[in-house]
């Protein structure tokens, strides 16, 4: 499949990816919803005659797609998310004259990127990040408590011939995973990429046994991850069954979970929930339905809410660079694959769901910090510097444990096709100073 739109070969957004967001431009500046097609966004508000005659099913286009966020086409449901990108894959093919032979419709739909200012896709009412690595859960318990302690219980319950539960001697205890831990965040500093983040403050712990102090994060963090937003929802008291969660699922970002880790011994509340950073474009599961794979094996069968038979996890290629504030060039920090996750996206989406929470269009799950087996996958500095154990080198003898005021993080990801890619584009972040 190819389109009429010249799209480079290394292109994140070819006529198979179609993802959706919101953008305004200097000459328009209200917010609506466009699709990315190489470097331009096409303009659906531009279109809507051509829905009107060609997705008929799509009431009234005008309204959805002139809205300033993606909340009202994703209540719309799968079966109408597809009619759309299909007909969109249509009407952008080469071997289709309507748009493309059509010069006055054209200069009108398409937009630069450049010369896009883009939003955040969604309103989001809710957000949960899970915590659905084992690799990274595994590291992080091995950081602060011993190999032989590494994961918390609610990762996993601890058996053996005797009793249920009991979380001591656990040397002498089998442990099992059992259910993906997901906490509750805070869904007003969920930010577009390219926001800067200003250096949180709080108290910490300078000394063992010693009274906090307050003052800026000196463990400032990354943390690679995914999200997925819900599309069509569920009423209150009602489950999704895990054979129904991708007819549920809108599509997926690129998200960075900024973290101070310091302040978590005190709780982790202000440690989290300053800001949190996601790519601007939502990439559809029907775009990613080719790259489907088998996830980890999960030991023991986990209990039959959660369990699925077919390929659940996506082979996505994840990538984090870094600049310091002092140097004029990035340096490639991690890679990483969303497969490595232990627990998949439904998976996720169902347990959320099991005791009837209800979930709403534009709600938005984390996956977690993205960590794989070897040390050059691992999601986060506090993984990659062991808690500042290590440094990092960059050109010009400068280093990092942690991130400084003035450095910056991008975080991409994409999948590989036979010709093409399914990217996400980019995930940025720069941080500033904290406020005295």
């Amino acid at each position: 499949m190819k389109s009429f739109i010249q799209i480079p070969f290394d292109s994140h957004f070819p006529i198979q990816n179609l993802p959706f967001g919101i953008f305004s431009t200097q000459q328009n500046p209200t917010p609506r919803v466009g699709v990315a097609i190489g470097d331009q966004i096409l303009d659906l508000t531009a279109i809507t005659t051509l829905f009107e005659e060609h997705v008929p099913e799509l009431k009234d286009p005008s309204n959805v797609f002139s809205q300033s966020s993606l909340n009202s086409f994703m209540s719309l449901g799968k079966p109408l998310w597809q009619a759309t990108r299909r007909f969109l894959q249509n009407i952008l093919s080469n071997g289709n004259p309507e748009l493309r032979d059509n010069d006055q419709l054209r200069q009108k739909s398409f937009v630069a990127q450049q010369a896009a200012k883009m939003h955040l896709p969604a309103q989001i009412g809710d957000y949960t990040d899970f915590y659905a690595s084992k690799e990274h859960a595994t590291n992080v318990g091995v950081m602060f408590r011993g190999k032989d302690n590494a994961l918390m219980p609610n990762w996993l319950v601890f058996i053996d011939s005797f009793y249920i539960g009991r979380y001591i001697n656990l040397k002498k205890k089998r442990s099992r995973v059992h259910l993906p831990v997901g906490y509750h965040g805070r869904s007003s500093s969920i930010v577009v990429s390219g926001t800067d983040i200003v250096r949180p403050c709080g108290q910490r712990l300078p000394v063992k046994d010693q009274p906090p102090i307050f003052g800026p994060s000196v463990k400032l963090d990354f943390e690679l991850e995914m999200a997925f937003f819900v599309g069509s929802g569920n009423k209150p008291g009602e489950r999704i069954p895990i054979d129904q969660a991708s007819q549920h699922i809108f599509g997926l970002v690129l998200m960075n979970d900024w973290s101070a880790w310091e302040y978590v011994p005190l709780g982790p509340f202000l440690g989290k929930n300053f800001g949190t950073t996601i790519s601007p474009w939502v990439v559809m599961l029907d775009a990613l339905e080719p790259f489907l794979t088998n996830g980890p094996t999960q030991d023991p069968t986990p209990l039959s809410y959660l369990e699925h038979n077919v390929p659940s996890a996506y082979d996505i290629q994840l990538e984090v660079k870094m600049k310091p504030n002092e140097s004029d060039s990035f340096k490639t920090l991690t890679r990483s694959n969303l497969k490595y996750m232990y627990w998949s996206l439904k998976q996720q989406l169902v347990h959320h769901t099991v005791n009837g929470c209800n979930m709403r269009p534009g709600d938005l799950c984390g996956t977690g910090t993205i960590s794989g087996r070897t040390e050059d996958s691992r999601g986060s500095l506090l993984e990659i510097t062991w808690n500042g154990q290590n440094e990092i080198e960059f050109e010009n003898g400068i280093k990092r444990k942690f991130i400084e005021d003035g450095d910056e993080i991008i975080l991409t990801g994409y999948c590989k096709g036979e010709g093409y890619l399914i990217g996400f584009g980019e995930c940025t972040g720069k941080i500033l100073p904290a406020l005295q």
